[in-house]
């Protein structure tokens, strides 16, 4: 499969408009989105404001009394199934769309986020008419049960690192329990987004007002955190946000939240590790696909004294062979970050990392085979201080720490020494060692000699200042229903 150039091309002329109760609504305001690698606009999109938002807001609620509220469970189910069908006849042109404004290669957004993407939709398809309450035993002479009700309008709000994988992780369980949704992707990484609500559109799956689409920066944002006709906010993006979303959320009608926010996971290397060159090259890849911007990756190896030297090393000599370039061309293994303002912060805390002392081991600066792009080589600081900044603080790139332990307990202490808690991993051949850590690392997730293992079943979602709530699996299906408990006297 190859990206479809051309047709992107063709697509990419006209300028996009908001998508609002089933119709396509040109906006007040206009912005360029830009191509990370050229430095160039290669789009006009809408800047939605306050009353745009409003109108979506509107449409959705509609929707929700609407048509929406009388197809049945089985009727979802082969609708959401449906909307994974659009994401895999048209994977390509979305792949395309996804590297051209945010940067990853085509092959990462191709390979990586477009099955998952798809696949989303034929998991949550199944939970349609399999999330059920209870009946509950009370005294005699009443019947009491519960009910799992649509939680309402949904505002989901998407960051630019997977802007169609994780909006689908959000939309999926959401239509799966009959709510209505307003998505908004992030102003940066819109257009696959654009294009989904396109075939969406071209479908006829969904009643008007079902699902609704703007575009914008912070305006936008802070309009559906702000909307008393807004049930519920699910939002991944910074912790900053996250706060000002809660914040939102008491000034407004209480709406609830669902935060998917910071990380800065330790991976934890013990000397007894099996198989560590394959234990390094998983870490390492992991570390750095997707130019290092993903929340869950290990970007503190907590590396065993006895074989710090050696993982180092060969860490090094993997980050330097790194091949930067047209994310769009085969063989390209890093492309650009995917703005000009995120790849100055990310050389801003390599800065920060050189002159507090950390060992540079290489990378630290822009590619300079590059003529443009806002490329960051994979850059590893050895003999980090935990209490540093690139040691604290989430940096979204291709930057990795190596920290030095000796004892278990050394270890456990300085994986925890941290404002978040999303993901944390552990290497060692003792299955006892494993449980320990396990169940002392504070972390929403944790993984075992194999770090980075990720299903639909399985609850993705941090705690400390990465988050609250769950997406995925059954778990995340709460998030988007509300229980009622019914009294029946006989």
């Amino acid at each position: 499969m190859r990206p479809k150039l051309e047709w992107a091309e063709s697509w990419l002329k006209s300028p996009k408009s908001l998508y609002l109760g089933g119709e396509w609504v040109k906006g007040q305001t206009l912005y360029e989105s830009e191509n990370p690698y050229t430095q160039k606009a290669i789009a006009q999109l809408t800047d939605a404001s306050e009353s745009e938002v409003d109108q979506a807001v509107q449409c959705a609620r509609k929707a929700l009394k609407g048509p929406w509220a009388t197809v049945s469970r089985r009727e979802r189910a082969e609708i959401l199934r449906k909307l994974g069908q659009l994401v895999r006849k048209n994977q390509e042109e979305l792949a395309t769309l996804e590297s051209l404004d945010n940067g990853k290669t085509f092959e990462e957004a191709l390979y990586g986020d477009l099955p998952d993407s798809a696949d989303i939709f034929d998991y949550y398809a199944g939970w349609t008419d399999k999330y059920y309450a209870e009946n509950c035993p009370v005294e005699a002479g009443f019947v009491n049960y519960t009910v799992h009700e649509p939680i309402g309008v949904c505002g989901l709000i998407v960051p630019w690192n997977f802007p169609l994988l994780l909006a689908q992780w959000k939309l999926a369980p959401a239509l799966s329990m009959g709510n209505t949704a307003i998505v908004k992707p992030a102003p940066f990484t819109s257009l696959s987004y654009i294009r989904f609500v396109e075939l969406v559109h071209e479908s006829g799956l969904l009643p008007p007002g079902v699902l609704n689409l703007v575009t914008g920066d912070v305006r936008a944002g802070k309009a559906i955190a702000d909307h008393p006709g807004i049930d519920k906010v699910s939002f991944t993006g910074s912790t900053a946000v996250g706060k000002q979303i809660v914040q939102s959320s008491g000034r407004s009608n209480l709406k609830q939240v669902t935060l998917e926010l910071g990380g800065k996971a330790p991976n934890i290397i013990f000397s007894d590790t099996p198989d560590l060159e394959k234990v390094i090259e998983r870490s390492f890849a992991l570390m750095f696909s997707q130019k290092g911007e993903k929340c869950t990756e290990p970007t503190r190896f907590l590396i065993q004294n006895t074989i710090k030297e050696k993982v180092a090393q060969r860490l090094t000599e993997m980050a330097e062979a790194v091949r930067c370039g047209n994310p769009l061309e085969a063989g390209t293994q890093q492309g650009p970050q995917c703005h000009r303002a995120h790849q100055e912060r990310v050389l801003a805390y390599i800065e920060s990392g050189k002159k507090g002392g950390a060992k540079l081991l290489c990378g630290g600066g822009p590619d300079a085979g590059q003529r443009s792009g806002y490329f960051v080589r994979p850059t590893i600081f050895g003999d980090v201080d935990n209490r540093s900044k690139i040691a604290q603080e989430e940096i979204f790139g291709p930057v990795l720490c190596l920290i030095r332990f000796e004892t278990e307990t050394e270890a456990v202490e300085m994986a925890n020494d941290s404002p978040y808690g999303l993901a944390a991993g552990v290497y060692t051949a003792d299955l006892s060692r494993a449980h320990r850590i396990a169940a002392a690392l504070e972390a929403g997730m944790v993984f075992v000699n194999h770090y980075g293992c990720y299903h639909f079943a399985s609850p993705f979602g941090g705690i400390k200042q990465s988050g609250w709530g769950r997406e995925m699996g059954v778990h995340s299906l709460s998030e988007y229903t509300r229980l009622k408990s019914i009294w029946i006297k006989h």
